[in-house]
């Protein structure tokens, strides 16, 4: 099934399903239990034996079929419905990020330089609680669910491994539809948003390395400088964005280190640039790559420089069907009240490795904002700060929106 599959047989009324939100408060104990032991204990990438032992214990006493992978530290789990439907995925991402946590939280860290300072904690937490919640109805479930708890999201892939080992094909037939949520700590707790095409972009990075002729700071003419070939390349990259970019599919180019030299009196032999290219469609993201290569290398030339460049694809863009995220806003509405539901004007130019299950399945990827109280959402810390405290009280609002994604299924 490809996306516009989806989109005509969503059109139907949600189910009533507000009394998900007081069961889910309900579990608000183990949610935050279970949130706070991830969370003392983070680990990264692909390898979180802590972190999967925590979610096994968690899970030890529902009736699901558990298969841990042996490519990663994923976990799959299928619930299995009561009543005739289709197979829908729910995801929770696990890894934290190489961070030194500074928030002064009780729970804190206990990991040096490690820190889920993107929340993937919460997600785990959230989606095993929902699993408890699903596991309580499956009389009223229909179909199967397949919970996707993966690692690796910062940057490792994990969601591509997860794929290669068959989660869309673990409960023996395929996944239809997906569902993913992702917590922010700068944005109204508890406020469910999303939007329909892209969500985020795709994220590549580049390396660029200018070789010249390394001298004497006192004869520029005797060496061959890559210092200005360098500089003029970060000039000439913004230049060529805002002249070959249509401002309606936006993209991001941003040279973030430019490393050359050893002391006052040397040019060296040779400068590097390193960066980020950010796109919503294929054809910027093959614009840019394009882009990067030529400029540098002509820059290069002109000051008589050989250049090197390396660019690293990473995730594509995540992409969200039509039908599924207003279903995602409809069933915020219903469960968690008008408030809660908030369409999103604008892609952010962040990236998200679920996008790898939504280039294969259409569904909905969407943030629960979990600002704390009495905190200005201007100055609150972002997700990735140091600093960043997302609000446990939005919790129950993330178990209840895994948990309608599935109650509402329909073939």
């Amino acid at each position: 099934m490809d996306r516009a599959d989806s989109e005509g047989d969503r059109a139907h009324p949600p189910r009533d399903l507000a009394w998900l939100l007081s069961e889910a408060v309900e579990l608000q104990d183990r949610t935050i239990a279970v949130r706070r032991a991830i969370h003392r204990r983070p680990e990264l990438g692909l390898d979180l034996p802590r972190t999967r032992q925590t979610l096994l214990d968690e899970l030890a006493d529902l009736p699901l079929e558990i298969t841990c992978a042996d490519s990663t530290s994923g976990v799959t789990a299928v619930l299995r419905g009561a009543r005739p439907g289709p197979t829908i995925l729910l995801r929770a991402d696990m890894d934290a990020l190489p961070l030194r946590e500074d928030t002064g939280l009780d729970f804190a860290s206990t990991v040096d330089g490690v820190m889920h300072a993107c929340g993937h904690d919460t997600h785990v937490a959230m989606l095993s609680s929902a699993a408890r919640l699903l596991a309580a109805h499956t009389d009223e479930l229909p179909g199967s669910v397949v919970l996707m708890f993966q690692p690796g999201e910062e940057g490792h892939h994990g969601a591509r491994y997860m794929l290669d080992d068959g989660v869309l094909d673990a409960a023996g037939g395929r996944v239809t539809r997906a569902f993913a949520l992702h917590i922010q700590g700068n944005t109204p707790s508890g406020q469910v948003s999303t939007r329909p095409g892209p969500i985020l972009a795709a994220a590549d990075q580049f390396r660029v390395l200018v070789r010249g002729r390394g001298g004497h700071g006192s004869a520029p003419h005797g060496a061959c400088d890559p210092i200005p070939a360098a500089a003029e390349m970060v000039g000439a990259l913004q230049a060529n964005v805002t002249r070959k970019i249509d401002p309606f599919d936006p993209a991001v180019l941003t040279v973030t280190r430019m490393s050359a030299g050893t002391t006052s009196n040397i040019i060296p032999e040779s400068a590097e640039l390193e960066g980020t290219i950010r796109t919503l469609s294929a054809d910027n993201r093959k614009l840019l790559h394009d882009t990067l290569a030529r400029v540098c290398e002509h820059v290069g030339a002109a000051h008589g420089c050989e250049v090197e460049v390396r660019l690293e694809t990473g995730y594509p863009p995540t992409v969200t069907s039509s039908g599924e995220s207003d279903r995602t806003l409809e069933l915020a509405k219903a469960v968690l009240g008008e408030k809660h539901a908030e369409p999103m004007a604008q892609p952010l130019m962040g990236a998200e490795d679920f996008s790898y299950v939504l280039e294969r399945v259409p569904g909905s990827f969407a943030f629960l904002g979990a600002c704390p109280p009495g905190t200005d959402l201007d100055t609150a810390p972002a997700n990735h700060s140091n600093r960043v405290v997302f609000d446990e009280a939005a919790l129950p609002h993330g178990v209840a929106m895994y948990a309608a994604f599935a109650l509402d299924a329909r073939a």
